[in-house]
């Protein structure tokens, strides 16, 4: 199981680092989560096409981790010859969301179709809405191509955006939890137990607290520090703790503090990468 740091941006554009992505690979899956500014971009890099996406899971609904959806929706269907729905997964709201970013890539689907006699069909997918009720996680998918790969999907608490999902991914010899943004909570702890590795968005509160500007201050209640990274996954009992997400975005050469403050509470290996940094279970 490879999982590919796409993008470990934020919400404020950055030259180095793209919005919030992460590809997992296994089993011949690629499973795209999240799908922030710049990320067809970074799977190009990364060695892939939209075509080449089997699902996108979505964490929740905030623009940063959906940006360049509409970009990933297009260019499957433009350079696919034949029908190839895409999967996407996501909170209660998703499907809603989608509706509107159709509305919204109206008229380009009209002006290509009008273009391309041989693209007879409209961009195609399969959307899942995942509705949970309390905190245990649920299976999702098991996937066509490898019945061993099996996606499930826990609550996170990320108030008050809601709902909020984390997302598991089990392929028989190796499992990744992603976390997406949120508090520490029962429901992502549950979700995290046993896995061996756990990616987690991370802001730094001791830096963003010395800022007298609310806006920034106000995210401070719905995100996890790395510290709290760390002690979610010191509580499941992961062998690997990969951090993501930076806010602020770090200075080159201090993604060793952020490692630091995670291993002052998290006894496992400690990961910070830059985009497409790639770790391998």
């Amino acid at each position: 199981m490879d999982i590919t740091l796409l993008g470990t941006g934020g919400p404020l554009p950055d030259a180095h680092r793209a919005g919030p992505a992460t590809l997992v690979r296994t089993g011949g899956v690629n499973l795209l989560v999240d799908a922030g500014r710049g990320v067809l971009m970074r799977l190009a890099a990364a060695g892939l096409g939209a075509a080449q996406v089997d699902a996108v899971l979505l964490t929740h609904l905030h623009s940063d981790h959906i940006t360049d959806l509409g970009d990933l929706v297009t260019t499957r269907w433009i350079t696919s010859f034949a029908p190839s729905p895409l999967r996407v997964f996501g909170p209660v709201g998703t499907e809603r969301h989608l509706e509107h970013l159709m509305d919204s890539l109206a008229d380009d689907v009209s002006f290509r179709m009008a273009h391309h006699p041989d693209l007879a069909w409209n961009p195609p997918m399969v959307v899942t809405e995942v509705d949970l009720v309390g905190p245990e996680p649920t299976e999702v998918w098991r996937t066509e191509t490898d019945p061993a790969v099996v996606v499930s999907a826990g609550p996170t608490d990320h108030r008050p955006v809601h709902p909020s999902i984390g997302w598991r991914v089990d392929d028989g010899s190796a499992s990744v939890v992603l976390a997406g943004d949120t508090v520490p909570c029962e429901g992502l702890d549950r979700l995290t137990s046993g896995a061996d590795a756990l990616v987690h968005t991370v802001i730094r509160k001791d830096l963003i607290e010395q800022v007298p500007v609310q806006r920034l201050l106000d995210i401070l209640d719905y995100h996890s520090s790395p510290q709290e990274a760390g002690e979610t996954a010191q509580r499941a009992g992961v062998g690997t703790l990969i951090l993501t997400h930076f806010v602020p975005a770090p200075a080159p050469g201090d993604l060793d503090q952020w490692t630091a403050l995670a291993a002052s509470t998290f006894g496992g290996t400690v990961v910070a990468g830059d985009d497409l940094h790639t770790v391998t279970l």
